[in-house]
């Protein structure tokens, strides 16, 4: 009786906090939580908040006897009070409090049981969604990272367990993010410590997709769940953080030789990168960028089935990340890549399957250049051209002891830069000419090179850049065109920009498929691009006069094929077939009747006897190699008249005076001697306006050397001889200014050098004072007036055109 009446007067003196506590746990633990006595220890917390910390101690205390004792039912129970008393409560001494619910948290999780650990994670995430008041800047979660990550990892079997435990880490380290990233003052959990433990458990979740159960929740799956806390993470990374969350996963696909794989596990690498690249800020996507091609260039020397993997996420990143880079950074990237293209052509291996391997890699390269830059304006597009072609090695500089090597980097480089023209389309041919004369001067020298890969490759780039209506595809054969609905092309007037362009470069191009159609060591290959190049410029340009000036350069290639002597049979007779393919194809632009008339007789003749001299034979390789004739004997019908076309042409009203005079390149000085269309048939004599132009200008007579010879003719020889002499001199130069072809008055014009030129042909005028150039027609008028007994005499009258002493030299 006196130790009963001991206890009841010890149970009275009980902290009131522990008596409400205790009430809480029912006899019967299946009974759960007492709800009522729940409510009195809420109410208690929050009239007393300062008890906080004891009541979280207490319930510590006897969550650690039920562990210890193995009654799992006391512990949801305390573990359910906890949750409501963290929801419930929220003073400033709530850190006290969460101290003591932290430790019975990481109590559980320390268990080996997989239900202890559930519930352990889930009151952190619901602690993890409570806003606090206060910071607290002592607060670790450094365990609950760790052991978070290990969660993730788990392969306990059976199945069902492994995906409730992965599913309960996943959101573990969820939580653990959303409590501390929002906070600077909390731990930083951006540290490289805490990102190699968090990053690659997300990424093993979403790799592992064959042990998920099929559940009606996508978010119940831990690939689903994994993939939608990593955007979580990337969301709300700051610039200066995307590298420490990148680093990771970087680490992770090359510890688990993810990028060799050409199957799923490719396919896996292309879709994190995608979610990276869509989750951050779309300013800061470049950084994802540069990190690959810093990862590429850290994977220099391994195999190149490591590098394809690379460059294949780095061409889907490009169609992303392309928009936000700007300025150097384009650059930087193209350089990079360039690089690697020149790396892997250098290597050399006995190994076929390794060779193999090195050209998927280098084409592979050269697709994500196009990739790249078909997402940025063509502004920027023209900059990495010109970029490009800048890193072209030139045929001067290629030695003779490395020329494999050296035309192996020209070609690879062309290649790339081949692949970005094809993204570039120009509203305006002359506007891109003038903003990049560093791209299409050296590329017109280029297709002048030996290699007839190279002219191949580089006629492709001009094709692309000239190509507006994407018609390269239908000229890609050369062809008799019979209508020009069967070709399906766009037809547009030539604008003037583009017909001034076309006078002023046209006959560089021309030169250059002249050029090219000319060489010995040609394959059918170059005889097509050449053909392209020709269609698609005179799709581009449709203007009569352009046109007809075109069909002079086809006539000089047919004389080329009867004339050159050194050309092979199937080289002149594939000459042929470009031609009358090129002919039928002018002749119905223009659409005029007569000249198609012709070229059809042409065609239907060579049809019946000459088979051979058609493109449909000659571009058609199985039935060229064993039909060509041994002989070569063109009759005439079998041949495009130039007069016949230019009797036609007149009959229409058009001008044949540029289509009279033959075609003839300069072959010494190639794209330089070329400047213009026009030949010297185009300027009129008639225009004596042009002469007055220049006021106060006076012609000298031409002056001969004073010496003891000439002195002594003067004297021998009458004056009405020599008068006689210098008007025949004078006859010829007017004659020859009027007659002779342009080409022949160039030449006689480059018998000197420009700057004697200059010289001779200043020192042949004479300037007026600048006092007699202010005095106006008005003014002079006025004079004659007012001084009318003035002999008429005096007054200087202008020179005809025929009395006009033409210079010796002609400069242009």
């Amino acid at each position: 009786m006196p130790d009963m009446f001991c206890a009841c007067c010890f149970n009275a003196c009980r902290p009131r906090y522990k008596e409400l506590v205790d009430n809480i746990f029912p006899a019967n633990p299946q009974d759960g939580l007492m709800k009522s006595n729940m409510d009195k220890l809420t109410f208690y917390a929050m009239s007393s908040p300062e008890k906080l910390d004891r009541i979280g101690e207490y319930l510590a205390q006897k969550l650690n006897k039920n562990i210890y004792r193995r009654q799992k039912r006391f512990v949801y129970i305390s573990m359910e009070a906890l949750d409501q008393l963290l929801l419930a409560c929220h003073a400033q001494t709530l850190n006290l409090f969460v101290e003591s619910f932290l430790k019975m948290v990481q109590k559980l999780l320390e268990c080996q049981e997989p239900d202890l650990q559930i519930l352990a994670t889930q009151s952190f995430v619901k602690f993890a969604n409570i806003e606090e008041d206060t910071p607290s800047y002592h607060r670790g979660y450094d365990f609950f990272v760790s052991k978070f990550s290990a969660m993730c990892h788990n392969n306990e079997d059976p199945v069902d367990v492994r995906i409730r435990v992965r599913l309960a880490g996943i959101k573990g380290l969820q939580g653990v993010v959303r409590k501390t990233v929002s906070d600077d003052l909390q731990v930083n959990i951006w540290d490289q410590t805490h990102m190699d433990k968090i990053v690659p458990s997300l990424l093993f979740n979403m790799q592992e997709q064959g042990d998920s159960v099929q559940a009606s929740d996508a978010k119940e799956v831990p690939s689903a769940l994994a993939e939608a806390c990593l955007r979580d993470l990337l969301c709300r990374a700051a610039f200066g953080n995307i590298k420490s969350v990148l680093k990771p996963v970087l680490r992770h696909l090359d510890l688990h030789m993810l990028w060799t794989h050409r199957d799923q596990f490719q396919d896996f690498c292309i879709k994190l990168f995608k979610v990276v690249t869509y989750s951050v800020q779309a300013q800061y996507s470049y950084v994802i960028v540069q990190l690959l091609l810093s990862h590429l260039e850290l994977h220099r020397s391994d195999s190149a089935l490591v590098r394809t993997g690379i460059v294949y996420v780095l061409a889907e990143t490009f169609t992303i990340a392309a928009g936000g880079s700007v300025g150097p950074s384009i650059l930087e990237v193209i350089d990079t890549m360039l690089k690697q293209l020149w790396h892997s052509v250098s290597r050399q291996s006995s190994d076929m399957e390794e060779l193999e391997n090195e050209k998927v890699f280098q084409k592979k390269c050269i697709s994500t250049i196009g990739s790249f830059a078909s997402n940025l304006p063509s502004y920027q597009q023209m900059d990495i051209m010109m970029f490009i072609m800048g890193k072209v090695p030139s045929s001067k500089d290629i030695d003779d002891d490395a020329h494999d090597m050296q035309f192996l980097l020209q070609k690879i480089t062309l290649e790339g830069l081949l692949e970005v023209s094809k993204k570039y389309k120009a509203a305006d041919i002359s506007s891109a000419y003038a903003s990049a004369t560093g791209l299409w001067e050296p590329l017109l020298k280029m297709v002048l090179a030996d290699d007839p890969s190279i002219r191949s490759i580089t006629q492709q780039i001009l094709q692309a850049l000239v190509d507006r209506h994407d018609a390269a595809d239908k000229f890609a054969v050369p062809r008799i065109v019979y209508d020009l609905k069967d070709l399906d092309v766009t037809r547009e007037k030539c604008s003037r920009a583009d017909y001034v362009f076309m006078k002023k470069h046209g006959s560089e191009f021309l030169f250059c498929c002249y050029d090219s159609l000319a060489r010995t060591n040609n394959e059918l290959e170059n005889f097509t691009s050449a053909y392209q190049t020709l269609a698609l410029l005179t799709l581009t340009f449709q203007n009569d006069e352009l046109l007809i000036d075109l069909m002079r350069f086809a006539f000089s290639i047919q004389e080329m094929g009867q004339e050159n002597q050194t050309l092979g049979i199937q080289h002149t007779c594939t000459l042929h077939g470009i031609v009358a393919s090129y002919l039928s194809l002018v002749t119905h632009l223009l659409g005029f009747s007569g000249p198609c008339t012709h070229v059809e007789e042409v065609i239907e003749n060579r049809r019946k006897v000459a088979r051979h001299l058609l493109p449909a034979f000659v571009f058609d390789k199985k039935a060229a190699e064993r039909s060509f004739p041994t002989t070569l004997n063109i009759k005439k019908h079998l041949l495009f008249v130039k007069s016949e076309i230019v009797e036609a042409l007149k009959k229409h009203g058009q001008d044949t005076s540029r289509l009279v005079t033959p075609y003839t390149p300069n072959a010494t000085d190639g794209l330089e001697s070329a400047r213009s269309l026009s030949d010297i048939k185009s300027i009129s004599m008639t225009d004596a306006d042009s002469i007055h132009s220049s006021p106060g200008v006076e012609r000298k007579n031409l002056t001969e050397e004073i010496t003891f010879d000439s002195i002594k003719q003067m004297m021998l020889n009458s004056p009405e001889s020599s008068r006689a002499v210098e008007q025949e001199k004078q006859r010829k130069i007017v004659e020859t200014f009027r007659t002779a072809p342009f080409e022949e008055i160039v030449a006689r014009g480059e018998a000197k050098p420009i700057y004697e030129r200059l010289n001779d042909l200043l020192s042949k005028v004479h300037l007026a004072p600048v006092e007699s150039l202010v005095i106006d027609r008005s003014s002079m008028d006025s004079l004659d007036l007012i001084d009318g007994s003035r002999d008429n005499k005096d007054v200087t009258e202008p020179v005809p055109v025929y009395e006009m002493t033409f210079p010796d030299l002609f400069v242009y």
